[in-house]
């Protein structure tokens, strides 16, 4: 099953049928948002509006695990987020889409893991996102004529306020592409629920190092953002065919990575904890 986070503009799909909003249960608290739930050519997918419809939810606000979880027990195997970014190299210009393959977490205030004391889990995060996912999103792209390049990383920062000129230099020197505030711990929490994930980074604004464009306002992205829509929304419709069919799937490693993962040993694992983490872990709890 497809799960598609992101945007209130990207669930408005032609052809999206039998949809219906479901309130989605989860052992971390409460979810962004109900979920979408509809069939796209015959697959179901599941959207989740990462801020809440309306877009009422700050990035440290969001219950990032409680999202994750949630999708989880939805039977979601796939993740696509759908994310608004600044860009910080002169050629992704906005409008631009960026399937990037690295991310640099910056955040602080923002819960990082499903695991903790009673269950200890460590994944690695070597190669952050799907690249099985990153194909096929690059694909799609080209096929509808979006103007995107394949790879890049992406710095998630604490937010909610925009960088400042020091801090866009520092991480232009880092060789960082472009800057978020959502893509962490979104992405960690997904390794662990052992979903594949891949980014779509729309790019809005060239953050604040360009000395040729303003300084971000929220006027300026809002305006990128709903001429993005429409190509978001062209990518979605036209990656579901290809993850859906997609017979290599079910050997992905993104799905076994705690297969060794997890390092408490069976007699010390704190039940509460094993039973909050019967979705997100259950596949190896249970052995």
């Amino acid at each position: 099953m497809l799960g598609i986070i992101g945007g209130s503009g990207v669930y408005n799909i032609d052809g999206l049928e039998n949809t219906r909003w479901v309130k989605a249960e989860s052992a971390f608290g409460e979810p962004s948002d109900e979920v979408l739930i509809g069939e796209l050519a015959g697959q179901s997918i599941a959207f989740l509006p990462r801020h809440g419809r309306g877009h009422r939810i700050p990035p440290s606000g969001i219950n990032f695990r409680a999202n994750i979880d949630a999708l989880k027990r939805l039977g979601v195997t796939d993740i696509i987020s759908v994310s608004a970014v600044g860009s910080l190299r002169e050629h992704l210009m906005p409008g631009m889409f960026v399937i990037v393959d690295q991310f640099i977490d910056r955040t602080f205030a923002r819960e990082k893991s499903f695991f903790g004391s009673g269950l200890v889990a460590h994944v690695s995060m070597a190669h952050p996102v799907c690249h099985r996912l990153g194909d096929h999103l690059y694909a799609a792209a080209q096929q509808v004529d979006i103007p995107v390049a394949r790879g890049g990383t992406y710095l998630v920062m604490e937010g909610p306020q925009f960088s400042s000129l020091a801090e866009s230099e520092l991480y232009r020197s880092w060789n960082c592409d472009v800057i978020g505030m959502t893509n962490m711990p979104e992405a960690k929490l997904a390794r662990e629920a052992e979903i594949c994930y891949a980014t779509v980074a729309m790019v809005t604004d060239y953050d604040c190092w360009h000395p040729n464009h303003d300084d971000v306002t929220v006027d300026a992205i809002v305006k990128v953002l709903l001429e993005n829509a429409d190509k978001a929304r062209a990518l979605v419709k036209n990656v579901a065919p290809r993850v859906n069919g997609d017979a290599a799937a079910c050997q992905c490693g993104c799905r076994n990575v705690l297969q060794y993962a997890i390092i408490t040993a069976p007699e010390a694992r704190d039940p509460v904890m094993v039973e909050k983490l019967s979705a997100v872990a259950g596949r190896v709890l249970k052995n």
